[in-house]
């Protein structure tokens, strides 16, 4: 249950599953599959699909490592919010669109999950929205040379701890993609 007054809709969140974010990922295809099975299950149900895609030094604007991965396909009517920031709310219409729409749960999917997925899950809850992570569905590399757990741990430590966020009026969930529910 969402704080945000009149938003009882819920939109899927697609961030960042770019190709240089991509590379050397755990699970990517697994990751992959589970979103394009989330992308027609949200597109089947009539659930708005809003896609973020982030811009910085090594994933710079129109390059090859920036776009899309090709086995995800963007349909012409989902809006496509480009972030500078992890967070996919900050300084961009992300918020906006979402209102427009009436959301006000988030089921969110992507990369990186130490990242820009933890970082939006986050200023999602405290900006009040319910926020479910798809456990299933998201990914970070390998960063174990720079004192990180490896990949695996890092999604089920990330898991683990979003179920059990809890604020008055919303909480956070965590779900695999066959369990999502719109």
């Amino acid at each position: 249950m969402t704080i945000l007054p009149d938003r009882p809709n819920t939109a899927l969140l697609v961030i960042d599953v770019q190709n240089g974010a991509m590379t050397d990922v755990h699970d990517r295809d697994g990751v992959i599959a589970n979103i394009n099975t989330l992308l027609e299950k949200a597109r089947t149900e009539d659930v708005p699909v809003v896609w973020v895609q982030h811009s910085d030094d090594q994933l710079k604007r129109d390059s090859e490592s920036w776009q899309y991965v090709a086995e995800l396909v963007r349909a012409d009517a989902e809006p496509l919010v480009h972030k500078l920031y992890g967070d996919s709310f900050e300084d961009t219409e992300l918020e906006a669109l979402l209102a427009e729409r009436g959301v006000g749960r988030l089921v969110v999917t992507g990369a990186q999950t130490d990242a820009c997925v933890r970082s939006t899950l986050h200023g999602a809850f405290v900006r009040g929205y319910d926020v479910t992570l798809v456990a299933d569905a998201h990914t970070t590399e390998d960063l174990t040379a720079y004192g990180a757990p490896p990949p695996a741990q890092v999604v089920a430590h990330t898991n683990l701890y979003w179920q059990e966020q809890r604020a008055p009026g919303r909480r956070g969930r965590t779900t695999d993609t066959a369990e999502v529910s719109f």
